[in-house]
């Protein structure tokens, strides 16, 4: 946004932007927000709408960094396990489990199926709650 734009935002605001218009994969819809930053020229407050494709570009990097984390991790599992993953796949838990299209992208990756966990924010506390 400072680049393109000129602008600084809040991470609230980035964060509100992630969850409205964010997006792991390219999809055939186009969404857009209108945003308030500062104008980092005049100092002052202003407007600009953003899209969901600028957004998927501000996180290529850490969506890489993502997929190149869970293609590590399933080259180091071992076979037992990994063939239950194959079967079964991966269960995508926490609060980027809700980026929209995550388990697309990773299932694009790896070949292996995603699943998105029951309520991904609270599910892994109340697992280690009953254990």
């Amino acid at each position: 946004i400072r680049r393109n734009y000129g602008m600084q935002i809040s991470e609230p605001t980035a964060e509100a932007i992630k969850k409205k218009i964010g997006s792991a994969f390219p999809g055939s819809e186009v969404l857009e927000m209108e945003v308030t930053g500062r104008n980092l020229a005049e100092g002052l407050p202003r407007k600009f709408t953003i899209s969901s494709n600028e957004i998927l570009e501000a996180l290529t990097e850490p969506l890489n960094s993502i997929v190149g984390a869970v293609k590590s991790a399933l080259e180091q599992t071992p076979p037992e396990l990994g063939a239950d993953i194959a079967e079964k796949g991966m269960v995508l838990t926490g609060g980027g489990a809700l980026l929209r299209d995550l388990d697309r992208l990773l299932m694009e990756e790896t070949g292996l199926p995603v699943i998105v966990a029951e309520d991904p924010l609270t599910c892994v506390a109340r697992g280690c709650g009953r254990a």
